[in-house]
């Protein structure tokens, strides 16, 4: 495509969104999204975009601050008890649901029933250790446990802890009629277009909030998210790509908020989900291996991320008190060559790898395929829509996949699911009992001396299982318009609307 024809489509991009959305004088906020949500029902859902809009839609039970500690949400207090096995919520008075519903523990109750035994549920391996849920006073819950879990409270302040209307939960279509009880509630979607949600008005901590409508912009190219930003038909956007930077420091109207972030971006080998072919040879570790160190992570984030992201081995973002300090090796082709041989592998080896369709992913995709070339293996980028790139990674439709994780304050919520034989985005199906065993210890305690090296030996023994090869940690880069008043950044890079307003 030339660069006349490229100018052209991001003009006309501007121009259609431009003429498609109210004016600011009607009190409405724009977000610009990475991608479009997956299924807005967040016991089915697993996507980061969907993460913003259920962040305005379904009140948690708890939830985090800016500093990653645990607040109130709809749970006002909790205690646990002498033994670690049971936690006691005491739920808020006086919330509604969006249809009218009142919320309270057996509400409450049935939603964490849900999440731990609705078919497909993405939740179940979250809260796993909870054996039942006991309604112990009409607004107070105890969560009796089968084992102590460090991480249980930190679940419940993300999709887990997400309250649904319970009798709209029931229905099938829920999830394209989402019915909760946040601050705002579902207005329409159109499917790769935007998503908008109204103000509910008998919400129950209304005058934090100050927005009559929130429409959600799924637009894949960070460069087009960009020309919105600056035409003004967008008010704030994720995502801001490292090349971008600069040029939203220099725009007088645009103000930038950065914040390093807990998630990170890799590569997810299909061991053994779906209809994987005996001798593929991506059962065999050394393969995997091999894999991961034909790759340089340094010069990736130099090239396409122009040094602002770092590289990376494990779950673990550098924020997080739970990081391994074990160095990111350098790249090494001959010995990746020499574990391809060892592994009995003729080159070049040709690998299909599923890569979001958006420029920055497809340009990682791109030095990708030229390192790894170099050791061996031939590889094919396909480019798909990033929620068909999720449904095809769950299902086992896939050989490789870059994909990844925003990350979670527990390390627990950044690795079990992934890892654990059981965990439920377990979508390689990696299965290692000793590694197991170390998770499950590790969720045992409070005492981050105790978890610490149950952690440590799980990263050490990632480096030759190789189920994921990590490559780098992604800071959260917001560009808003400097109308936006009392936006704060969060780790979990997810936009809180309490106290957002616009200036006149």
């Amino acid at each position: 495509m030339t660069i006349r024809n490229s100018l052209l489509t991001v003009l006309g991009s501007v121009m259609l969104l431009g003429a498609a959305l109210p004016a600011h004088s009607e009190s409405v906020l724009r977000i610009g999204l990475g991608a479009d949500p997956d299924m807005l029902d967040p016991h089915l859902a697993r996507t980061y975009y969907g993460r913003f809009v259920f962040a305005s839609l379904c009140d948690r039970l708890v939830d985090v601050d800016e500093n990653l500690k645990v607040v109130p949400g709809l749970a006002k207090d909790w205690a646990w008890s002498d033994d670690g096995k049971t936690l006691t919520l005491n739920l808020r008075e006086g919330v509604t649901f969006h249809d009218g519903e009142k919320f309270d523990a057996a509400a409450a109750k049935y939603n964490l029933d849900r999440a731990l035994t609705l078919k497909g549920s993405l939740r179940k391996s979250e809260i796993s250790s909870v054996e039942s849920v006991e309604v112990t006073g009409p607004m107070q819950i105890a969560l009796h446990l089968k084992t102590p879990d460090a991480a249980l409270l930190m679940q419940l302040t993300d999709r887990a802890g997400a309250m649904m209307a319970p009798e709209a939960a029931k229905k099938p279509d829920f999830a394209a009629h989402p019915v909760c009880s946040g601050p705002y509630k579902f207005d329409s979607r159109v499917s790769q277009d935007r998503i908008v949600l109204s103000r509910f008005d008998n919400y129950w901590n209304k005058d934090a909030y100050h927005f009559d409508k929130i429409i959600y912009l799924p637009i894949p190219d960070a460069s087009v998210r960009l020309a919105n930003l600056r035409a003004g038909d967008l008010d704030l956007t994720e995502g801001i790509a490292a090349s971008d930077v600069k040029t939203v420091e220099a725009d007088s109207k645009l103000a930038l908020a950065k914040v390093t972030g807990l998630g990170y971006q890799g590569i997810t080998f299909n061991i053994n989900n779906g209809q994987v072919p005996a001798n593929d040879p991506f059962k065999d570790a050394r393969v995997r291996e091999a894999f991961s160190q034909a790759i340089d992570r340094d010069a990736l984030n130099q090239v396409v991320f122009e040094g602002l992201y770092t590289p990376a081995n494990q779950a673990f973002s550098p924020v997080s008190p739970y990081h391994v300090n074990l160095p990111v090796p350098p790249r090494d082709v001959d010995k990746a060559k020499a574990l391809l041989k060892a592994a009995g592998v003729t080159a070049p080896l040709t690998v299909n790898l599923l890569v979001p369709n958006n420029p920055t992913s497809q340009q990682v995709g791109q030095v990708l395929q030229a390192m790894v070339a170099e050791a061996g293996f031939n590889l094919n980028l396909q480019m798909t829509e990033f929620a068909t790139l999720l449904d095809r990674q769950q299902s086992g439709d896939y050989q490789l996949s870059f994909s990844g994780w925003s990350g979670r304050p527990d390390p627990d919520g950044s690795i079990y699911g992934f890892i654990n034989s059981k965990g439920t985005l377990n979508d390689g199906r990696y299965s290692n009992a000793q590694v197991d065993e170390w998770l499950i210890q590790a969720r045992q305690s409070t005492d981050q001396a105790a978890r610490q090296p149950l952690y440590d030996k799980v990263v050490k023994q990632l480096q030759t299982d190789m189920p994921i090869a990590y490559l780098y940690f992604e800071p959260r880069i917001f560009g808003l318009n400097k109308s936006v008043q009392g936006f704060k950044p969060y780790p979990d890079g997810i936009v809180r609307l309490a106290g957002l307003t616009l200036a006149k």
